[in-house]
């Protein structure tokens, strides 16, 4: 008994060193921030609508939340779900979600990655990046699988200056 007395005490006085408010920190991360998810937003709406294309559009920060929602006059009523998610398997995996599709067909070990809440293994999912760190995604739903991704792109443009 006196044995695992000794190794729990050990291991509380280990954790509690560790967790000390010493070793706290403040964590800093960059975010997709409302005025920017509006301006990717309404560049993607506007690149779909003068393609002659009602969609909707969502823009997700780094924790895949959904920011900013647009949706043209004539978007469909499931668009607007379409969009959010495939903005967030576009912030999931830091990929576009055609790429990510695509890797699970062809890596038969990812397929099941398919399986979580929320992903959608289609086209119209592009992350915003800052270097290589993912801090949003825009998802389009509406026009043509390329179209979207058209769309998405174009919003991602909009702010390229910033993401600099």
């Amino acid at each position: 008994m006196s044995i695992r007395f000794g190794l729990a005490a050990a291991f509380i006085a280990v954790l509690l060193t560790w967790a000390s408010p010493s070793n706290a920190q403040v964590i800093m991360q960059r975010d997709v921030g409302v005025r920017m998810g509006l301006e990717i937003a309404v560049a993607a709406l506007d690149q779909c609508e003068k393609d002659g294309n009602g969609v909707s559009v969502a823009v997700v920060d780094r924790a895949g939340r959904l920011r900013v929602f647009l949706q043209a006059d004539q978007a469909n009523p499931h668009n607007l779900e379409l969009a959010r998610r495939k903005a967030y398997t576009a912030r999931t995996f830091g990929r576009t979600s055609a790429e990510w599709a695509k890797r699970t067909v062809e890596m038969p070990e990812l397929a099941a990655q398919r399986e979580l809440a929320d992903v959608i293994a289609l086209r119209g999912g592009v992350p915003i990046k800052v270097g290589n760190e993912t801090i949003g995604a825009v998802g389009v739903s509406g026009s043509s699988s390329e179209g979207d991704e058209k769309c998405a792109m174009a919003g991602v443009a909009k702010v390229a200056d910033q993401l600099k």
